[in-house]
């Protein structure tokens, strides 16, 4: 009796177990649910996290990320409005703002997917044709050199003027304004839609690099002009300011050494004034000292006065 009374127990407690971890699930912080009840939706969503509750066995939850998603798109080839053919490869970010209306209208992320490929492949092919290709190509705040028409090739049609400076930022704007409008029946929000690449076709991607590289060219070939430029005015103000410090320079060394000759003539006249027979002997043996070197020669008289010191002739 006692072992059925506590077989009965354990079936009762495991029952309870098995019905209430079939009653219960959680919910992160990224995701939200839907109530399924014999595979139809009821209720509301649930977007809070933590624990939650639902009948057992007959209820089922469908979980939905409520974090932003990618999408990404494949490269499509589109004419522009003067008809150049190129190729466009964008990408968005989307996210899940109604889980119930998604459920009924997409299913799930793969059936968002393909919705997603329709709409904005289709809003970016008609952007794209209505659209000149310098507003495709450049940017809203374009400061370079090269203006964007230089980008077209064979352009036939000039861009209107006030289209001209729209860029690419104003038409992804444009792009994501017109994709939201299609979304929200299928309770999808569009956050964001960009153009990774713009890209030329073969047939002229070739001559597009080549007017680029031209282009580029020229704007060094007349940097390294103007650098020609400034390098000759320096070097003539450099050479105009070294033939002005040379002549201060002289002037300043013929200064001086009329200064030095003048002092030299007056401590010679001085010495002259004290012993002039003294002075009359050194300034000859200094004359000695310069002229009579090795290998010299010299063609005087025997009574030259030049040699009267060496002959001692030398009146008293």
């Amino acid at each position: 009796m006692q072992n059925a009374l506590l077989s009965l127990v354990l079936l009762v407690i495991l029952i309870v177990v098995v019905v209430g971890a079939s009653a219960a699930y959680t919910l992160d912080e990224t995701e939200q649910a839907v109530i399924l009840q014999f595979g139809r939706p009821v209720g509301q969503p649930i977007t809070e996290a933590g624990l939650h509750f639902k009948w057992p066995f007959i209820q089922e939850v469908r979980r939905f990320d409520k974090r932003i998603l990618a999408w990404d798109g494949d490269p499509n080839q589109i004419t522009t409005r003067e008809r150049q053919f190129i190729k466009i490869d964008t990408t968005a970010r989307w996210r899940i703002v109604d889980p119930l209306l998604f459920l009924q209208s997409v299913r799930d992320e793969s059936g968002a997917q393909s919705r997603l490929d329709d709409v904005i492949d289709s809003v970016v092919r008609d952007a794209i044709s209505s659209t000149n290709l310098p507003q495709i190509v450049r940017s809203s705040s374009w400061a370079g050199d090269l203006d964007a028409e230089d980008l077209a090739v064979e352009v036939e049609q000039t861009p209107a003027p006030d289209s001209a400076a729209m860029g690419r930022e104003e038409l992804e704007r444009e792009i994501l304004t017109e994709a939201m409008r299609g979304m929200g029946q299928y309770g999808i929000e569009l956050v964001d839609v960009r153009i990774k690449r713009v890209n030329y076709v073969t047939s002229v991607e070739n001559r597009v690099f080549d007017r680029m590289i031209s282009e580029r060219q020229r704007v060094a070939q007349q940097f390294r002009s103007e650098g020609e430029g400034e390098a000759s005015r320096i070097k003539g103000e450099t050479q105009r300011d070294m033939a002005q410090i040379r002549s201060m320079a002289q002037r300043d060394a013929e200064i001086i050494r009329g200064q030095a000759d003048a002092e030299a003539t007056r401590i010679y006249a001085e010495a002259y004034g004290r012993d002039p027979e003294f002075y009359s002997f050194l300034r000859t043996l200094e004359s000695y000292r310069k002229s009579l070197g090795q290998g010299t020669t010299l063609m005087l008289s025997g009574d030259s006065a030049y040699f009267e010191f060496l002959r001692g002739d030398r009146a008293e």
